[in-house]
């Protein structure tokens, strides 16, 4: 699931690839921050698939599995509108590249705070596998696996425990 071989690019169109496979998840976090609808759609497949439930069990949370990119960006920037603030930081992408799909590995960590109670956050470092398909000269995500690898705050006043994440 996670890439782990011992080199970074195979050729020179690789590099662009890279950068454009990494620039989805880019705008993933970026579109979420600033609540850019377009933005943060512009990342997904029409048929993409996001999996937070991995993340979720962390702390009891039971989120269904989202499908469809405007189910997506709706359920995410629907559910944090006026309620919660959020932040995310991108760190040690990895891409491997086979012709028009790519897969995508990083740590990407999610700073989430109440507009109410800023004191009542949720802070979480997160593991993304992704897989991606070529779309003209940008790539887009078709699958997004996200498991927890540490948090600090308090999650459930962000997501709820039993209650889908929105």
């Amino acid at each position: 699931m996670f890439i782990t071989r011992d080199h970074a690019l195979d050729s020179d169109r690789d590099l662009r690839d890279h950068l454009e496979i990494v620039d989805a998840l880019y705008r993933f976090g970026l579109g979420q921050d600033l609540a850019d609808r377009a933005l943060f759609a512009s990342s997904f497949a029409p048929g993409a698939e996001l999996d937070f439930r991995p993340a979720a069990r962390r702390w009891g949370g039971t989120p269904p599995l989202m499908t469809g990119r405007d189910a997506i960006v709706d359920t995410i920037l629907d559910g944090f509108a006026g309620r919660v603030i959020t932040t995310h930081q991108v760190t040690n992408p990895r891409t491997a590249i086979t012709g028009d799909t790519a897969s995508l590995t990083a740590l990407v960590e999610a700073q989430h705070v109440l507009v109410a109670d800023p004191g009542t956050h949720a802070l979480l470092k997160n593991r993304y596998a992704v897989r991606l398909v070529r779309d003209g000269g940008r790539w887009l995500m078709t699958h997004v696996h996200i498991e927890n690898v540490w948090l600090t705050g308090d999650p459930v006043a962000i997501f709820g425990a039993a209650q889908p994440v929105r």
